[in-house]
C-alpha cells in the first residue's frame, strides 16, 4: 500500500507518542556534537516545559557572567598599558553589553526574572547578592588584585583573568547542551553557539597577547 506524505507523518508521530512500537527520537546535540536518541516517554516530558528551566538559568547566569567582563574592561581603561589590549577590551565590552540587552529581552519576553531566585545561589558557590558564581568568574580576591594592579602587571592579570572568564563561558554552554531538552529553542541555540564561537576565538587572541609580553 502506498501512503501519502501526510499519512507517513501521522504514522511516525503515532509511533513517537506510543500508538505502536516507540521510535527513537533524536535530540540535537551541541555544535559539532552528535545528537542523542531519547525514548518517546522522555521526549514527551521534554516538551512539557518550554523554555526549560536550564535555558532560563543559562540566560540569567550568562547576564551575571557578562557583567563581570564589562567591569574588568572598566578597570582596563584606567589601569592598563597596552593599546592593543585596550582596543580588544572595548570590543569585548561592546559585544557583551549588546548581548546582555538581548538576554534580558529574551527573559522578559518569556516573563522570566532577570536574576535567579536566591535558592539557586548554591549552584556554583555564592557570588553575593543572591547571585550564583558562574564557572570561570573571578573571585572577590581576584577582582581586588586587578583593581590594585597597574601597567604591565595589570595587563598580565587582565589577560589571565579574562581567559579564565571566557573558559567559564564555554563550560556554561557545554553544561547547557548536556542538559536533556535544553538549548534547543532556536534563538537560544543560535545565541549559545555564537557565544561559544566568539569566546573560543577571543581566548586564542588573548593567549597570543600573553606570549607577546610587552
Amino acid at each position: 500500500m502506498r501512503i501519502g506524505p501526510n499519512l507517513a507523518v501521522i504514522l511516525c508521530w503515532g509511533a513517537a507518542v506510543g500508538f505502536s512500537q516507540p521510535a527513537p527520537i533524536v535530540q540535537p546535540g551541541a555544535p559539532g556534537k552528535p545528537g542523542k536518541s531519547v525514548s518517546a516517554a522522555a521526549a514527551a516530558k521534554l516538551g512539557v516545559r518550554t523554555p526549560v528551566e536550564a535555558d532560563v538559568e543559562f540566560m540569567q547566569g550568562m547576564i551575571h557572567h557578562h557583567a563581570q567582563a564589562v567591569e574588568m574592561v572598566d578597570l582596563l581603561r584606567t589601569r592598563g598599558l597596552r593599546k592593543d589590549l585596550l582596543a580588544f577590551g572595548e570590543r569585548i565590552t561592546i559585544s557583551q553589553s549588546d548581548e546582555i540587552l538581548s538576554m534580558k529581552q529574551w527573559l522578559t519576553e518569556r516573563r522570566k526574572p532577570i536574576a535567579p531566585a536566591h535558592d539557586h545561589a548554591h549552584h556554583h558557590g555564592n557570588g553575593g547578592a543572591g547571585m550564583p558564581m558562574m564557572p570561570g568568574m573571578l573571585t572577590a580576591e581576584q577582582m581586588a588584585a586587578l583593581a590594585k594592579a597597574k601597567g604591565s602587571e595589570f595587563d598580565q592579570l587582565f589577560l589571565t583573568g579574562m581567559i579564565q572568564h571566557h573558559i567559564g563561558a564555554l563550560v556554561m554552554v557545554e553544561e547547557l547542551f548536556e542538559t536533556p531538552g535544553a538549548g534547543q529553542e532556536p534563538v537560544l541555540y543560535d545565541f549559545a553557539t555564537d557565544v561559544d564561537n566568539t569566546q573560543r576565538a577571543e581566548i586564542g587572541i588573548m593567549r597570543g597577547m600573553l606570549k607577546e609580553k610587552r
